[in-house]
């Protein structure tokens, strides 16, 4: 009887301390529910901020990929033309656009080439400010024009600075000979350094021109052209590649020069045939996981060669592969997108214009592809030139996804020292225009478009798109 009695008081106490739980269970009731809502409004507030980045994105893009159209009329011919012009021309072929654009006496002239008034100035503030004009003069923030020909562009993460490299051309245009093409002493790689892309301050020479030792690469009656540079993560080394040539364009070499610093100096170190082949145009190519590749024309420029760097990005290693076998493209310049790699190349016609063309690949080292013309806008004579420029490198737009900057040199062969900058937007999206070559009529890519704008600008704010 007393062990039921015991029974009866345990069960009695356990039901008393289940009716006073309720108010605990609750409350962590309560503050369950309040931190699942409280979770739910930060994720829907974290979808919603990227909802809106995204339509701010796309609504800052939309003018990057509204094209302009251009025009204008053929003078009547002349019984007297710029030799140069008619050297190309033949003598009885009609006059051509080309052929007015090689005419440094041309009617055209001041079309293709603006005088200097109207060139794009940091220090001027106004309407044209932040504005890109492709084909005018750029000016640096000390009022020079910007020598950085057949050059490219190094970000540098740390510091949010760009820096551009390119060949200082400021020198007299001459011929070594008779049948030579027109050509500057080499005077060196210069160096600009900016935060905006726009405002560009004078670094000066980080690779010098060798003014007395005649068996010297960079000697100056030798050919420097198309300096990249690309930062080396294991050995904390800014490393140049760059093509080095004689006057006759037979030595067909790579040159390497390195530095501690992005501004150099830039100490060179040697000179080579890449796979014991032939070099001329070239650029490198750093890839997301730091391997870095060097591609560059060859064979007589009826093809080009890819292949990896070794780890210090000092020299090249024994896997190489041919690709766009002849195709005579040259003036690679390299990107990718998505997984996508995306190369915009020109054809081979000397100081003249002449068309574009996009290929792809999933891998560096192919097979690639070619697409097409990626140009758009402008006019038909526009889009067949490349808007009257060569391509020289791709900058990714860092924040726009899909949006690249192509950067080209519009040569001025009579003045070398006058040519010009084109600077136009770059999209990927969308299906391919033209058949692949390989994909049996089926577009396997994106498209790529090159967008003609006279005067353009980066959408507002585009750095803190992220």
């Amino acid at each position: 009887m007393k062990i039921k009695n015991r029974h009866r008081k345990s069960f009695a106490l356990r039901c008393c301390a289940t009716m006073r739980s309720p108010l605990p269970i609750m409350v962590c009731s309560m503050v369950g529910c309040i931190m699942i809502i409280h979770f739910y409004m930060v994720s829907h507030r974290t979808d919603v901020e990227k909802s809106q980045a995204r339509l701010r994105q796309i609504s800052a893009t939309r003018e990057l990929g509204q094209t302009e159209e251009e025009s204008f009329q053929l003078p009547p011919p002349r019984s007297r033309r710029s030799p140069r012009a008619i050297k190309r021309r033949g003598p009885r072929k009609p006059p051509t656009v080309i052929d007015e654009f090689l005419d440094d006496s041309s009617e055209l002239r001041s079309f293709f080439f603006p005088h200097r008034r109207t060139a794009v100035d940091p220090s001027k503030e106004g309407n044209d400010s932040m504005h890109f004009y492709p084909g005018r003069q750029w000016l640096d923030t000390e009022g020079n024009p910007i020598q950085a020909h057949g050059g490219g562009l190094l970000y540098v993460e740390s510091t949010g600075t760009y820096y551009w490299y390119g060949e200082n051309k400021d020198g007299p245009t001459y011929q070594a000979h008779r049948k030579a093409s027109a050509r500057v002493d080499i005077i060196g790689v210069n160096c600009y350094s900016s935060k905006d892309l726009w405002t560009w301050t004078n670094e000066g020479i980080v690779l010098s021109g060798e003014e007395t030792n005649t068996t010297h690469d960079l000697h100056k009656g030798n050919v420097l052209e198309r300096p990249k540079v690309i930062f080396n993560d294991r050995t904390g080394k800014y490393v140049m590649w760059m093509h080095v040539d004689d006057a006759n364009y037979t030595k067909a070499a790579v040159g390497v020069a390195v530095s501690v610093s992005p501004t150099g100096p830039f100490e060179y170190l040697y000179s080579k045939r890449p796979h014991d082949c032939e070099s001329r145009d070239m650029t490198v190519f750093k890839d997301d996981d730091g391997t870095a590749y060097l591609i560059y024309s060859s064979d007589d420029n009826s093809e080009l060669h890819v292949g990896p760097l070794t780890g210090d990005y000092l020299d090249v290693t024994g896997d190489m592969r041919r690709i766009l076998i002849g195709q005579r493209r040259e003036a690679p310049a390299v990107f990718k997108h998505r997984g996508t790699y995306y190369m915009i190349t020109s054809g081979c016609s000397g100081w003249a214009p002449n068309t574009a063309m996009v290929h792809a690949a999933e891998t560096m080292m192919g097979p690639w592809e070619t697409m097409g013309n990626p140009c758009a806008g402008g006019n038909k004579i526009f889009r067949a030139t490349t808007f009257f420029s060569q391509g020289s490198f791709v900058v990714p737009l860092r924040g726009l996804p899909g949006w690249f900057i192509f950067m080209a040199d519009r040569w001025n062969p009579s003045d070398l020292r006058d040519s010009r900058y084109v600077w136009l937007p770059v999209g990927v999206g969308g299906a391919a225009d033209e058949p692949l070559e390989y994909s049996f009529g089926f577009p396997l890519w994106s498209r790529v478009s090159v967008y003609w704008h006279s005067r353009w600008r980066l959408p507002e704010g585009w750095r803190g798109f992220r």
